[in-house]
């Protein structure tokens, strides 16, 4: 049995990249003071690609089987992170910034190492983008 193969170095690759993609998003995150920070986003993105290349692997012939169930998982986490005080909604935000999260971790475990990449980027200047607030009144 080797200990070291083709599918090790694409965890090895891919913990790398979610550990660092996770750090960018988390920081934009807690620079905001929002609760799902950097170790939040690690996690999700982390064990997203990890849920990704096992379902490869175990399953070659339906990669999509187990990945797929990531995205109802994180659904049903992010919608119980979300709250609703009286005609305000909080956190969802938060809940799409763990839901996209996953779907880089996928596109780590699967090999888009450029996608996930890019698709950082994006997380972290996305929430920075000013919002166009209505006036009350």
């Amino acid at each position: 049995m080797e200990f070291i193969g083709p599918i090790e170095g694409q965890f090895v690759m891919g913990l790398a990249l979610s550990i660092l993609i996770g750090l960018i998003i988390g920081i934009e995150r807690e620079s905001r003071g929002k609760d799902a920070g950097i170790s939040t986003h690690m996690m999700v993105i982390g064990g997203s690609m990890i849920f990704t290349i096992l379902s490869m692997n175990v399953d070659p012939n339906s990669t999509s089987r187990i990945a797929s169930q990531i995205v109802a998982g994180i659904g049903f986490l992010g919608a119980g992170l979300i709250l609703k005080e009286g005609a305000s909604v909080k956190n969802l935000t938060t809940a799409a910034s763990l839901w996209y999260a996953a779907a880089l971790g996928m596109a780590i475990g699967f090999g888009f190492y450029f996608i996930a990449i890019i698709g950082g980027i994006a997380a972290a200047v996305i929430p920075r983008i000013p919002s166009v607030k209505r006036k009350e009144g």
